[in-house]
């Protein structure tokens, strides 16, 4: 008896240790885990990818999360009357149904504010930036994603909403600082005591996600061939035993307060004709941190445990050593963006252009860079398409001090008579009669476009 009590006592001893150390140091929550987490804009935004999730989840067994930007409130309602905070309420709890239809539960949303336009930084600054990213770096540190797929942070002619680029920028700028233990350092420290109240601080680890990837509103897909990998959505699903454009078509046809979505998709799945969701659901490779090819499948090459973080290469200013012309504004921003985080590919992946609408204003900015000792006098000329006409417009001719940027900011109106096919801006910089460089920028009228922005 009394050698049992022994040993009896001795496994208990042993035993306190690991508790308490299991009780003071957990690991991080399991149920939050994703294989894939996607970051997109609004409600129904994730319909956009709908045939490729269908195939992750219910036949690759992916654990797959979603961040919504914000909730979509300042969109039409095909439904009913709702509008603005109402709207943006319905529209959570569609986006809630729809990604529950394919098991996905675990669905965040950044509380930014529905931005109509095309211009990026309109939709970052509506959003407040800093907080935006604040909250999204939080959901990558806790959903420890070994994949993140999100809109193509770039100015294409179709939808191109500002909002879909924000998330994408977003999610590109998490992706290189989750891992960073010096970004917003608040949400890695250790709280003093868990299971107390009054902790401040989040306990959270740093992630280093290993591959992103992204997807396109563009109204034209040539561009996306070859640039990543490509999922066909008229197989079968082995496991549901129907199309993956089927499925995607019923995740969709939740969002009924959207007429170009989930309104589409309902009357898609009643006329049995799903040609919309058949078309294949194609990804721009951003980077891998991992052995993958451009077109290998996203999860190819992933190490199951994790890696180390990568630095990114961060903002470099770029030095010029004669007098520049180049596009301003969002594409100036561009620009920047992919080189200081190591995406040097996306700014060959298509050209300058443009879809508005007729009738309607649109802004281009120019910017004139004078890298040299000695003032510069510049005279800029801008050829608009044939019935395009300048609402206002700077003088021509003006200088540039030395070592300076210029900013030339010209506004016009698109005609109200139908067109098709595309059309050429040329505008170009010349200073003592010799050419400093030219810019063709490539646009197309369509009755759906956006507005330009704000």
């Amino acid at each position: 008896m009394n050698s049992y009590l022994l040993w009896l006592c001795l496994v208990v001893c042993l035993s306190i240790p690991v508790d308490a150390q299991s009780l003071s140091n957990p690991k991080p929550d399991a149920r939050y885990k994703a294989d894939l987490l996607v970051v997109v804009a609004h409600p129904d935004d994730e319909t956009e990818i709908g045939a490729y999730l269908a195939r992750a989840i219910f036949d690759e067994k992916k654990r797959v999360a979603v961040v919504f930007g914000n909730r979509g409130n300042t969109g039409g309602n095909a439904q009913g009357q709702e509008q603005a905070a109402a709207l943006g309420d319905i529209r959570e709890i569609e986006a809630r149904r729809a990604l529950a239809h394919f098991g996905v539960m675990n669905v965040w949303f950044l509380n930014g504010i529905d931005t109509p336009g095309q211009n990026v930084l309109d939709s970052l600054e509506i959003w407040d930036h800093g907080s935006s990213l604040d909250r999204l770096v939080r959901l990558v540190r806790l959903t420890r994603p070994a994949v993140i797929a999100t809109w193509l942070p770039d100015w294409v002619a179709g939808e191109n909403h500002g909002d879909h680029q924000a998330a994408g920028v977003l999610a590109t700028e998490a992706f290189d600082m989750a891992a960073d233990p010096t970004v917003f350092a608040e949400q890695l420290s250790v709280p003093k005591d868990r299971q107390d109240i009054n902790n401040l601080t989040e306990g959270l680890h740093p992630w280093q996600p290993e591959k992103l990837y992204y997807f396109s509103d563009a109204a034209h897909t040539d561009f996306l061939k070859g640039k990543g990998p490509a999922y066909v959505a008229k197989e079968n699903s082995p496991s549901r035993h129907e199309s993956y454009a089927r499925l995607a078509a019923e995740e969709c046809a939740y969002h009924l307060t959207q007429g170009d979505s989930g309104q589409m998709a309902a009357h898609s799945l009643a006329t049995n004709d799903l040609h919309y969701f058949e078309q294949p659901v194609l990804f721009i490779f951003g980077k891998s941190y991992v052995k993958s090819g451009v077109t290998d499948d996203l999860f190819a090459g992933i190490i199951p445990d994790g890696i180390a973080y990568q630095r990114p290469p961060g903002f470099q200013p770029e030095k010029t050593s004669g007098p520049a012309i180049e596009l301003g504004g969002s594409w100036s921003f561009y620009r920047q963006f992919w080189k200081a985080h190591g995406l040097d590919h996306l700014a060959g992946l298509i050209g300058p252009e443009i879809m508005a609408n007729y009738a309607s204003r649109f802004i281009i900015p120019v910017l004139l860079e004078n890298p040299t000792d000695t003032p510069i006098n510049v005279n800029l000329s801008v050829a608009l398409p044939e019935g395009w006409t300048f609402m206002s417009r700077p003088e021509p001719t003006f200088s540039v001090p030395s070592h300076e940027q210029y900013s030339y900011i010209f506004a016009a109106k698109t005609p109200s008579a139908e067109t098709s096919g595309w059309r050429t801006i040329a505008i170009e910089a010349t200073s003592n009669q010799q050419s400093i460089g030219q810019i063709h920028i490539r646009v197309e009228l369509d009755h759906g476009a956006m507005p330009q922005g704000r």
